[in-house]
């Protein structure tokens, strides 16, 4: 159970890590401008330049300390990659604000076509961590792809119309914070009759009915 914990510790640090480089980093260097090869650079391609590496040794750390690592990880870590790369190559921020929209799109996509197939791709992934019935897998799995496609959406609302200082701030806290909340709160919901403690549930059976 130490150990459990331990790793859950662990793996919450390496993956705010990055995303709290890339905020406060933001804000630190905004104003900041390099110029490199004739071309000049601002502060949002610099603090991307600096991102990708961190995220990408925060995930290859988290899987040497813990010996395992998600898929989402893995994708997410190579579409970091890759639009962040587009970014720094044309010098254009727009490729890493679309990022987000590429992922959860993805994610989205890929659970709902298992769902599709009658199959909860979420359960194959989380379920060693929640017991919970197949039937609420896809209750779970049908919710978080919605809210995806939701969130998807929102990216491309606030990054097309609102500022960078906005988007950075709706990247980094509002887009964690909502994924977090949403997800522990399905969770719970679903599985808050299994929490009861056994005796509990007895004697709610057994209590006299009006």
């Amino acid at each position: 159970m130490t150990e459990q914990k331990e790793n859950i510790g662990i793996k919450s640090i390496l993956e705010l890590a990055p995303l709290i480089l890339f905020f406060v980093g933001y804000f630190l260097l905004k104003d900041k401008s390099i110029t490199l090869g004739g071309e000049t650079y601002d502060g949002f391609i610099i603090i991307t330049a600096i991102f990708i590496p961190v995220l990408v040794g925060c995930t290859i750390l988290l899987w040497k300390l813990t010996g395992e690592i998600s898929k989402m990880q893995v994708v997410t870590a190579v579409l970091v990659i890759v639009f962040g790369g587009l970014t720094l190559w044309f010098n254009d921020e727009k490729f890493i604000k679309i990022k987000p929209t590429i992922i959860y799109l993805l994610f989205s996509g890929v659970l709902g076509f298992g769902l599709l197939r009658g199959t909860s791709y979420l359960q194959l992934v989380m379920n060693k961590g929640i017991p919970m019935s197949d039937d609420k897998w896809m209750k779970l799995t049908r919710r978080l792809t919605f809210f995806f496609v939701c969130l998807a959406i929102a990216n491309e609302i606030v990054w097309r119309t609102m500022s960078t200082d906005a988007w950075v701030i709706f990247k980094t806290i509002v887009l964690t914070v909502a994924t977090f909340v949403f997800v522990s709160g399905q969770i719970y919901f679903l599985i808050k009759d299994e929490l009861v403690p056994a005796e509990e549930k007895q004697d709610e059976d057994s209590s006299p009915r009006s």
